[in-house]
């Protein structure tokens, strides 16, 4: 301690204490300051070095962040182009591609992430892909744990459903909006082909897979034309499939297919169709059978139909074996079948044409002067004819006698043809055979490079190995194999002033794109026999028809020439049968109509083509020729009773309608009171009905409709007919006299009481 001038003591060590006390205080203070500054030098370098980070992801590597992004959200479509649509000659819709859809996921991206990371909650993703399997099967109609499978696949692209309608679509896009699940579900644009008449011309046309690429017929050889070329878009999405604006997005529009009109005509095909179909029934043809309609003139198609058919909008299901007999076969034998099905025989089949063959032959021996017309007795029958000791019989073993090449004709002689086909010689005839096309295909429905059609090549002899047997035997149609098309083609050119066509089944191309259309003309091959021969042939076939084998064939109103066909089953094949065949021309005078009917393996009461084929060609030509225009030179009415023309009595009552009915001379069948309002007749109003006809009316509280069974009506009188059809409570329109021949709806056939069935009747024909 010390004392100052004024004596007073100071403690410097408390003092100092003090000043040493402030001291740290500062220093505290200080050192906040330093800590908080600290704190906003690390916060500004920190914005600095954010700034710094940002600025270069955004100007150095934003171009190529930006190009990643895409890429990952970047979407390649092919879009695929609509198939040509294929018309009939006279602007049907035979054949059609229809807008759908085609549902494919990637698996790998159907996932849930755990909240805290970016690991996969394998928990919630398999409740999630049982979720969308569920959806899909309910939605698709697909079996659920298939389509779990899928959906829980390793894949990254796997297709769920192809060919989606939009009804269906639509069902897709509002449970993925109610549920918000988008990712890995993709739509894509695609088509359908579709068949709007399912079994028409179905052998002819064929179809399309599920790429709708073409599998067989028409669509198969044509493929390269009705396709076209795909397209392609690129473009970015959103998570939920919204499109984000992309600047390298592209699209290349897809070209279309081209259109082709066919010289098929759609009503043409349904009338052969439906009179193939019952006469394959009802003959109980094992193999069976075609019809070809063409006309000789330009050698268009008209008609080109097989027997079994199928359905084109479901080619693998064949209808007409029983469910229990399918399921019997092996997946080999199924297959087999159906290839067996789809084949369009007309081109695809050889088969001994028989006595329709003899037309050539004729021919032949016309044009080289060997023969003519009506030179009697230049031909003798026996019944059998004996060739280097090998019998060969006539039909029957009938005994012509001596015989004009017209009686020949007119009587199928076998041994009448023999004898031509010995003085023509094999060389000759093969000389015949070439220039009527029967040993090259016929190029059916080239169109420039497309495609094989499976046109089967004919089976001949070397010429070096017709001996006197096998001369004998190809004379009058047997032991060698031509197609369906090449036969009618050779009578197409008999009726075309012996000028051979080209067989022609395609008119245009039409390009959807441009609009542009290519015209296919018909083709002539050449001249293959004089006019002279031509009309010569054409006159003596109509006398086959007239007065000879070829009588159920006629067609009141029409002058018909035509040639009956009936090989035996070859010796070197097993599986093989009689083959029943006709053909025809139409009208004589000025040919508009060539049609071929054959029928293979007819096992019912006759295998005779003058009894089971003939018939048929009168069915056919009874509706074809007044349907082309055709003016019919009939004047009489002795054979068919005068119909009258049903009238409309809906909305009447029960007691005017009846009256009005009874008064036109029918018979009425009504449930009801007289006061009840009439909603329903059937034959419906307009119908041309006979006198005594049943009609029968419906009011809207009795309106069951009762069905029968058509009966089998052929070799009946009309009397009997008449009265097995009122027995039924069905109708009868007929033409001719005589016994039923044919009739246009197929006994065993369901139909509505009322309904008019028509037959037609001729006088008994011997073979």
């Amino acid at each position: 301690m010390e004392k100052n001038q004024k004596g007073k003591v100071y403690n410097f060590k408390k003092y100092n204490n003090k000043t040493n006390n402030n001291s740290s205080k500062v220093r505290k203070t200080l050192s906040l300051n330093e800590r908080l500054g600290r704190i906003l030098i690390a916060f500004f370098v920190i914005f600095v070095l954010l700034v710094g980070r940002l600025g270069w992801l955004q100007f150095v590597q934003g171009a190529d962040l930006k190009e990643e992004m895409y890429r990952q959200l970047t979407t390649s479509k092919v879009i695929s182009p609509k198939r040509g649509t294929i018309y009939d000659s006279t602007g049907k819709a035979l054949a059609v591609s229809a807008q759908v859809d085609t549902v494919s996921i990637d698996p790998t991206k159907i996932v849930v992430e755990q909240e805290d990371s970016d690991e996969i909650d394998e928990t919630k993703t398999k409740l999630l892909k049982e979720q969308v399997a569920k959806a899909f099967s309910e939605i698709f109609d697909l079996d659920y744990e298939e389509t779990l499978k899928k959906v829980s696949s390793e894949s990254t692209n796997v297709t769920i459903a192809r060919k989606v309608e939009n009804d269906k679509i639509e069902k897709l896009e509002a449970w993925m909006k109610e549920n918000e699940i988008y990712s890995g579900i993709n739509i894509d644009e695609d088509t359908k082909r579709y068949y709007p008449y399912d079994n028409l011309a179905s052998n002819l046309i064929g179809f399309c897979g599920t790429d709708n690429q073409g599998l067989w017929g028409l669509e198969l050889k044509w493929n390269d034309i009705l396709t076209g070329t795909p397209g392609k878009v690129t473009s970015a999405q959103d998570a939920v499939q919204d499109l984000i604006p992309y600047e390298n997005g592209t699209y290349i529009a897809p070209q279309n297919g081209n259109d082709i009109t066919l010289t098929i005509d759609a009503n043409i095909q349904q009338i052969a169709e439906k009179y193939l179909k019952q006469a394959c029934e009802e003959n109980n043809c094992k193999d069976g059978g075609n019809v070809i309609i063409m006309n000789p003139n330009n050698g268009d198609i008209l008609a080109m139909a097989t027997y079994p058919d199928y359905n084109l909008n479901d080619p693998y299901t064949l209808d007409f074996i029983p469910e229990d007999e399918w399921d019997k076969m092996s997946s080999e034998e199924q297959y087999l079948k159906q290839q067996e099905t789809w084949n369009n025989r007309a081109i695809t089949s050889t088969y001994e044409p028989g006595s329709v063959f003899k037309i050539v032959t004729a021919a032949a021996g016309l044009e080289e002067g060997l023969v003519d017309a009506d030179t009697a007795g230049v031909f003798n029958c026996e019944g059998v004819e004996v060739v280097s000791g090998q019998e060969i019989n006539c039909a029957n073993r009938v005994k012509h006698g001596k015989q004009s090449l017209r009686d020949a004709l007119k009587n199928s002689c076998n041994p009448a043809f023999i004898q031509l086909g010995q003085k023509i010689g094999a060389a000759t005839l093969y000389r015949y055979y070439d220039a009527f096309g029967f040993f090259d295909k016929t190029g059916f429905g080239d169109i420039g490079d497309s495609g094989s059609s499976g046109e089967a090549q004919s089976i001949f002899w070397n010429l070096n190995d017709v001996g006197s047997v096998e001369l004998a035997t190809m004379s009058f149609g047997q032991r060698f194999k031509i197609t369906p098309l090449q036969m009618i083609s050779a009578v197409a050119a008999v009726a075309n002033d012996g000028v051979l066509m080209k067989p022609r089944i395609a008119k245009e191309i039409k390009n959807t794109d441009t609009g542009a259309v290519t015209t296919i003309e018909p083709e002539e091959v050449r001249q293959v026999i004089s006019k002279e021969t031509s009309e010569s042939l054409l006159d003596m076939l109509e006398t086959v028809v007239e007065n000879g084998s070829g009588g159920y064939a006629k067609v009141k109103g029409y002058s018909i020439a035509g040639k009956t066909g009936t090989s035996e089953p070859d010796p070197s094949d097993e599986e093989s049968g009689f083959v029943a065949s006709f053909a025809a021309i139409s009208p004589v005078e000025s040919p508009e109509v060539v049609i071929l009917v054959t029928l293979y393996g007819p096992q019912g009461e006759s295998y005779y083509g003058s009894q089971v084929a003939a018939p048929v060609v009168a069915q056919i030509l009874t509706e074809v020729l007044p349907y082309l225009g055709i003016p019919s030179d009939s004047t009489d009415s002795d054979t068919a009773e005068e119909t009258i023309t049903l009238k409309n009595v809906k909305n009447k009552t029960v007691a005017e309608a009846k009256k009005i009915i009874e008064n036109q001379g029918f018979e009425c069948e009504v449930s009801g009171n007289d006061e009840d309002i009439v909603t329903e007749q059937m034959p419906v109003a307009g119908t041309g009905l006979i006198e005594g006809s049943i009609v029968k009316l419906y009011t809207e509280d009795n309106d069951t409709r009762a069905s029968q069974t058509v009966p089998n009506l052929k070799g009946m009188s009309l009397a009997e007919a008449k009265a097995a059809l009122k027995n039924k409570n069905l109708n009868i329109k007929y033409t001719g006299s005589g016994k039923i021949t044919s009739q246009d709806i197929t006994s065993g056939t369901s139909v509505e009481e009322g309904t008019v069935i028509s037959v037609v009747l001729q006088e008994e024909i011997d073979e």
